[in-house]
């Protein structure tokens, strides 16, 4: 009986809201992310390490690695643990900690003991969960290190890489496999596991793209890459229409870089306007072309983040210079949204530029899409060492939370969705297969449409976020329940290419407006 009076008030509250709008004349019809420019939040001044490297953890705990080579950090490691390494270049006995674990749920922090140096190191988590963390510099530049969501510290696997992983690329496979693509002057690439049953498979393979594409001076004409660093992604995977195929419509967005001649000039001091382009194009065509586009300000060494509603976020960087040691300047305060859909959109509606942070956010840092909607954004450190007297963008050990517009969006708490279940076969949701998610809602605008996104969380570094993903999944068709109660049918995605097997968030979007997301297995 409590239930049943539980559940009567919660949709008698809801229908008494929807007559208080419509009685004071709310029109819940115009477009809901006008006159909304997203809003920041402090949630630590200090977390007592630079955000370097970001991972979000199907737990909703984020790692966080800064370097080890620059001396003593700001946090202390408990229980007076130490790490004593004969090979590390700065400190070889030291009881301060590198690493740290983010509780996105409660904010809060636990210090992470890491024995190697995780600097411009790469990552990708797999099947299970666990974070694979590869490579870094010196001490760590061939280190293999593995972090469960259940585990104390990472373990690590010293020399487990063929050859010296710096700056290199991470990608987890259809297969369930990770694939590790070069590094400075490392012209390979290799896989972990290894294929420890074939003694005569080879621990690496040549890729003559990568030295073909090499420039020694580090000045690529037009470059996006560091150090004239642009980002980017790949947009949703749309399995919606006639592109619920085995082979859909993939599509690139590339956005900011430097042009050439930056860096040199910047190590002279002359720190000349970074690039205000965008590239888009679509892989999947026979004949494929760029199409470009401006962004309202030049941009280098951004991130750009998927967002549930498919949109692009680019956030963090500067407008002049390049990336690497003192070589920005002019940090760029604004987020911007760059607006996936339609392709071809209304002049000057594609780009929003949304409220800007008060902290300036230049190399190494980063920001990752957490699953209540929002993004944690931490680290920025463009200096040798630590240091926070620098003005105007001192070493930067603070982490703050953006919330897009669709957070505060007008009338959210009758269009956001709440999903109450996803049910799934085997507790995953399958390939080839349908499922469906229960959820409240207000009120369903038909005409504003409903979708199930599916996410997978990504390791962020050196404005770039590995193995992030998006896949909009196909709605066969809604369901009301009762007042308030919907029921959604979806179907999977159909092959490992698309989805691999790994834990997504899975949105449902209503209006332009996601709910908080579910963790769910795709197997």
């Amino acid at each position: 009986m409590a239930s049943k009076k539980s559940s009567f008030l919660v949709y008698l509250i809801l229908f008494l809201s929807v007559t208080a709008l419509s009685t004071f004349g709310f029109d819940i019809s115009n477009p809901l992310w006008s006159n909304n420019g997203g809003s920041w939040v402090l949630q630590h001044s200090s977390i007592g390490i630079s955000a370097m490297h970001m991972q979000l953890l199907h737990n909703n705990k984020i790692i966080i690695f800064d370097r080890t080579d620059f001396g003593a950090s700001n946090l202390s490691l408990p229980a007076g643990r130490c790490r004593s390494h004969r090979n590390d270049v700065s400190l070889k006995f030291d009881c301060t900690a590198y690493s740290i674990l983010y509780d996105v749920v409660f904010d809060s922090i636990r210090p992470l003991l890491v024995q190697t140096d995780t600097w411009c190191s790469s990552g990708a988590v797999i099947a299970d969960g666990t974070l694979i963390q590869t490579g870094g510099y010196s001490d760590g530049e061939r280190a293999a290190r593995t972090f469960t969501p259940c585990d104390d510290d990472c373990k690590e696997l010293p020399e487990y890489l063929s050859v010296r992983r710096w700056y290199a690329s991470t990608q987890i496979l259809q297969d369930g496999r990770i694939i590790l693509v070069g590094s400075r002057n490392a012209f390979s690439y290799e896989f972990f596991p290894k294929n420890f049953l074939n003694s005569i498979s080879p621990v690496n393979y040549y890729l003559r793209f990568l030295r073909d594409t090499r420039d020694p001076r580090e000045e690529n004409e037009d470059s996006r890459t560091y150090p004239n660093t642009g980002s980017s992604v790949m947009l949703p995977i749309r399995l919606t229409g006639g592109n619920q195929t085995d082979n859909p419509e993939a599509e690139i967005l590339v956005c900011g870089g430097a042009p050439k001649g930056s860096y040199t000039k910047a190590e002279l001091g002359e720190y000349i306007s970074a690039s205000r382009t965008c590239g888009r194009i679509k892989v999947t065509d026979p004949n494929p072309k760029w199409a470009m586009e401006e962004m309202p300000m030049p941009r280098v060494m951004s991130d750009m983040v998927l967002l549930p509603t498919g949109d692009v976020l680019l956030i963090n960087g500067a407008s002049n210079g390049t990336a690497g040691w003192e070589d920005g300047r002019n940090p760029v305060l604004n987020p911007v949204i760059y607006r996936t859909y339609p392709s071809d959109p209304v002049p000057g509606q594609r780009f929003w530029v949304l409220n800007p942070s008060r902290t300036p956010k230049m190399y190494h840092s980063g920001a990752v899409l957490v699953a209540d909607g929002r993004l944690i954004v931490g680290g920025s450190n463009p200096h040798r060492v630590h240091n926070f007297t620098a003005d105007p963008c001192p070493t930067e050990l603070a982490l703050e939370a953006f919330s897009s517009p669709y957070l505060a969006a007008r009338d959210s708490y009758l269009l956001r969705p709440s999903i109450i279940s996803i049910e799934t076969p085997l507790n995953a949701i399958p390939y080839r297969g349908s499922f469906g998610i229960s959820l409240m809602l207000g009120q369903y605008r038909r005409s504003r449409g409903i979708e199930a996104v599916m996410m997978a969380a990504s390791f962020n570094t050196h404005s770039f976020s590995m193995n992030q993903r998006a896949v909009v999944l196909k709605v066969a068709r809604v369901v009301q329940l009762s007042l308030v109660a919907y029921k959604i049918e979806v179907n999977g995605p159909q092959t490992t290419a698309i989805a691999p097997p790994v834990y997504y968030m899975v949105f449902v979007v209503h209006a332009g407006i996601p709910s908080q997301a579910v963790w769910v297995k795709v197997q």
